[in-house]
């Protein structure tokens, strides 16, 4: 069975990895590890602190903007009108790139610095201004389904629950949420995009700089997901992904005990 395209309002893609341009040691290594993923869309944080190293080097100079449909997001902002206006600075910078991504964004409210956690008031408000400007917003929130289930109401593109707070490396904390997201916003709407944000960094001693699976598609019960691991050096260690994995097959946790007769894992 194949994996259906990706379809987020205009954009329609046949890779369902996202990947984030942060966290790297290098622009170099980045530029690398894009290549190796394999991946369409390439997330960029538009905010200048976050764009330029140490060296005074632009990241735009290391992305194959012919390649790649670049995702600009409003990390770093607190507040609707910086999220709005660190929106409208991407599309104008990737509208002068000629880059596919000029129209769309991925929208961050942050509650506050310690936490990092969305403002889901801030980020209704930012939505309602973006959408009006003729954005196409796909929406980082938490894994509360109320709020996912009002960002979708209120036009959200997609929804993009965390499974964990940014930074805490623990994957998806609490994957009824996660379910729950799935089954509501997807309910007779098979085909809405929702990318859950796992926020995962446990493999081994490896680093997994990108590790984004996206449930959409017209079998609400097929999941695509891809991963890129590294070592401490931030060498490229290992790259695999799984593909049609179906989920909800009526299985009991007898199932994957060892000493069932029927195991067969």
């Amino acid at each position: 069975m194949s994996i259906p395209s990706i379809k987020i309002g205009q954009f329609e893609f046949s890779s369902r990895l996202f990947v984030g341009t942060g966290k790297y040691a290098t622009y170099e290594l980045m530029r690398d590890a894009l290549a190796e993923s394999g991946c369409e869309v390439v997330t960029v944080a538009v905010r200048r602190e976050r764009m330029i190293d140490g060296d005074g080097r632009n990241i735009l100079d290391f992305l194959d903007l012919g390649r790649y449909t670049l995702l600009p997001n409003t990390a770093g902002c607190f507040s609707a009108e910086d999220a709005v206006r660190t929106a409208r600075l991407g599309r104008e910078l990737l509208e002068g790139l000629d880059n596919k991504g000029a129209n769309w964004v991925k929208l961050e409210v942050l509650g506050d610095k310690k936490t990092l956690l969305p403002d889901p008031v801030g980020t209704l408000e930012a939505l309602a201004e973006l959408k009006a400007d003729g954005f196409t917003v796909l929406c980082y929130t938490s894994d509360d389904p109320i709020m996912a289930q009002r960002l979708k109401d209120a036009g959200a593109a997609s929804v993009m629950p965390a499974g964990s707070p940014i930074g805490s490396g623990q994957g998806v904390l609490n994957p009824w949420n996660i379910r729950i997201i799935l089954e509501q916003l997807k309910e007779g709407d098979a085909d809405y995009p929702v990318i859950v944000d796992e926020h995962d960094t446990r493999l081994a001693t490896a680093t997994v700089h990108c590790n984004y699976y996206n449930a959409t598609g017209g079998d609400r019960g097929v999941l695509h997901t891809e991963e890129v691991a590294y070592d401490w050096d931030d060498r490229v260690m290992e790259r695999y992904e799984y593909k049609d994995v179906k989920v909800n097959q009526g299985l009991t946790e007898k199932d994957f005990e060892e000493d069932n007769p029927e195991y067969d894992f």
